[in-house]
């Protein structure tokens, strides 16, 4: 199954601040995840509908509703958790 991809405006100026190569990881990550959620993809406990994918150091944490893919933060492992 193919998801829609949806990035919130967060997660774009987030990932712009990023360098060139990392960018370009990440996408791909994300081009793999619409693709039947493929990639080092997590459910975030406590949290329903909440997902995290892992790219290195990086965490792009997003939501699923019905077929669409939410990316609502990227962010370092340090710092993704926190609110």
């Amino acid at each position: 199954m193919r998801y829609r991809l949806e990035i919130s405006d967060e997660a774009l100026e987030a990932l712009r601040a990023l360098p060139k190569e990392l960018r370009r990881r990440i996408g791909q990550k994300i081009d793999a995840l619409q693709t039947d959620l493929q990639g080092d993809v997590k459910k975030l406990g406590g949290q329903e509908g909440r997902y995290r994918l892992r790219v290195g150091s990086n965490r792009v944490l997003f939501s699923l509703e019905k077929d669409t893919i939410i990316v609502y933060r990227v962010k370092d492992r340090k710092d993704a958790y926190r609110d």
